[in-house]
């Protein structure tokens, strides 16, 4: 008899969690790249398809200009993303902040991932704020984001791999 890994681990609570948000107005539904809405949220479902329309109508939607992070900003948003990791007592395996988007893997315990995901956008605008990075009403972040459930070490592992080697070439520290 062959032995296979299990895909999954055998306890109720993932190892970690990869979480993904985007900056606000830099992916609209309808977008080449693929988007899911609401209606289009199940579990190995298509993303929608592309469509200029759906983008045009999303565009005319933005209550402000899409926001491109710089470096400074890329640097309030990691530091904060780091604090309030720390604060939590999470687990922190990886995070990459991009100009239009943070990955993150995170090891959260029995913590909700909505909830981690809500404080982790949180304290990025709260800094982005006190830093003085951002002074728009709104927030600086797409409505909700992502949470994958990483449930092996080779899921793990692999999420880490993707958030610091996955994300395309280097972005300068300093602008």
């Amino acid at each position: 008899m062959i032995y296979h890994a299990p895909v999954w681990n055998d306890r109720d609570t993932p190892l970690a969690y990869l979480f993904t948000f985007r900056s606000y107005g830099t992916w609209l539904h309808g977008d080449e790249r693929g988007s899911t809405d609401r209606f289009h949220n199940r579990y190995q479902t298509p993303h929608l398809l592309p469509s200029e329309l759906r983008q045009s109508h999303d565009r005319r939607l933005l209550r402000g200009k899409p926001l491109s992070l710089n470096a400074r900003q890329r640097n309030s948003v990691e530091s904060a993303l780091r604090d309030v990791a720390e604060h939590r007592r999470w687990h922190l395996y990886a995070i990459n902040v991009r100009t239009n988007h943070a990955h993150l893997v995170l090891g959260i315990g029995d913590t909700d991932p909505g909830r981690a995901l809500n404080d982790l956008k949180s304290y990025a605008t709260r800094r982005l704020r006190l830093d003085g990075l951002w002074q728009e009403r709104h927030s600086p972040w797409a409505a909700r984001g992502s949470n994958r459930y990483l449930w092996s070490d080779r899921s793990l592992a692999l999420a880490v791999d993707y958030v610091l080697n996955g994300q395309g070439d280097e972005l300068p520290k300093l602008e």
